[in-house]
C-alpha cells in the first residue's frame, strides 16, 4: 500500500512596506504626496522608495525691477533607502527702490542629494545698481539695465529696459518665460511660471491656478501709468506709480518673485519691493 505523499508548499513572506515619514500626507489617484513647505526629512525605513520630487526654490526680492521666481526642478524615479533632509528656500526681501543694492536673492531649496535649486534673483534698483541679479530665474533690471541670468535649466532670465532712458523696469523671470522688458511708460510683466505639475498643485492644494514659479512685475519710475504684473505662479505685481504703495509679495510657497518698487511722491524715498514667495518640495510616491 501506498502511503499518502504530503507536499509541503512553502510561501516565501511578502516584503514589509517601505514606511516613509515626514511632511504632509495627502493621498489621491493611487499617490501619496508628502508636501514640505519649511525644512524638515523625509524619513525612509524598511527597504527602497522610488518617488518622484518637485523642487521650488524661494523667489528673488523686488526692487526696481521684479524680483525672479525660484529655480525649479522635477526628479523622476528616485531610488531612496536613507532618509532624505529636506531644505525650503526662503523668499529674499524686497528693499527700496532708491538706494545701492538690488534686490535679495531667494533662498536655495534640497532635497537630499540631488542638484540644488537656486533661489530667484533680486530686481535691479533705479539707480547704481540697475542690472538683475542672477538667480533660478533672473531679476528684471532697474530702468537702463539689463536682466538678470538664469541658472541653465532652472527658470528664465529677467527683463530690462527698452531703452538707456526708459523709466520701466524690467519684470522678473519665471519658470516657463522671460520677464518683460520695461518701456517709456510701463514695468514689465513678470514671466509666468509653469504648470506642468498641476496634478501636484491640484491634490495638495498649492501653487497658483496650477501654476509655480512665477516672476515679479516690473516698477515704473516715469509718469506712465502701467505697473508690471506678476506672473502666474505667484509672482507679486509691481507698486503703481508716484504712490507710496510697496510691490506686492511672491505668494509663499509657490517660489514666486516679488513685485518691483515705484518712486513714489518724494523721489529721494521711494517705496519697498515686494518678498519674494517661499519654496516648496513635494514627494510623490506609490500608495
Amino acid at each position: 500500500m501506498i502511503g499518502n505523499m504530503i507536499t509541503s508548499l512553502t510561501s516565501t513572506p511578502a516584503a514589509a512596506p517601505v514606511t516613509v515619514t515626514g511632511g504632509t500626507l495627502t493621498t489621491s489617484g493611487g499617490y501619496n504626496y508628502r508636501t514640505f513647505t519649511a525644512n524638515g526629512t523625509l524619513g525612509i525605513s524598511g527597504g527602497t522608495l522610488t518617488c518622484d520630487a518637485l523642487v521650488v526654490a524661494g523667489g528673488g526680492g523686488g526692487a526696481g525691477g521684479g524680483g525672479g521666481a525660484g529655480g525649479l526642478l522635477y526628479f523622476s524615479s528616485l531610488s531612496l533607502s536613507t532618509n532624505q533632509a529636506i531644505t525650503v528656500g526662503g523668499g529674499g526681501a524686497g528693499v527700496n527702490s532708491i538706494g545701492s543694492l538690488g534686490g535679495t536673492v531667494g533662498v536655495d531649496s534640497q532635497f537630499g542629494s540631488q542638484t540644488l535649486v537656486k533661489g530667484g534673483g533680486g530686481g535691479g534698483f533705479q539707480s547704481n545698481v540697475c542690472n538683475g541679479n542672477t538667480g533660478g530665474s533672473g531679476g528684471g533690471g532697474g530702468y537702463g539695465g539689463t536682466g538678470g541670468s538664469p541658472t541653465s535649466g532652472q527658470g528664465s532670465a529677467g527683463g530690462g529696459s527698452s531703452q538707456s532712458n526708459s523709466r520701466g523696469c524690467g519684470g522678473g523671470g519665471g519658470a516657463g518665460a522671460v520677464g518683460a522688458d520695461g518701456t517709456s511708460s510701463n514695468g514689465g510683466n513678470g514671466g509666468i511660471g509653469i504648470n506642468t505639475y498641476s496634478t501636484f498643485a491640484s491634490v495638495t492644494s498649492t501653487g497658483d491656478s496650477g501654476y509655480y514659479a512665477g516672476g515679479g512685475g516690473g516698477g515704473n519710475f516715469g509718469t506712465g501709468p502701467g505697473n508690471g504684473s506678476g506672473g502666474t505662479g505667484g509672482g507679486g505685481a509691481a507698486a503703481a506709480p508716484g504712490t507710496k504703495s510697496n510691490g506686492s509679495n511672491g505668494s509663499a510657497n509657490t517660489g514666486g518673485g516679488g513685485g518691483g518698487a515705484a518712486d513714489g511722491p518724494n523721489p529721494t524715498v521711494g517705496s519697498l519691493g515686494g518678498t519674494g514667495g517661499s519654496g516648496i518640495i513635494i514627494v510623490r510616491y506609490a500608495a
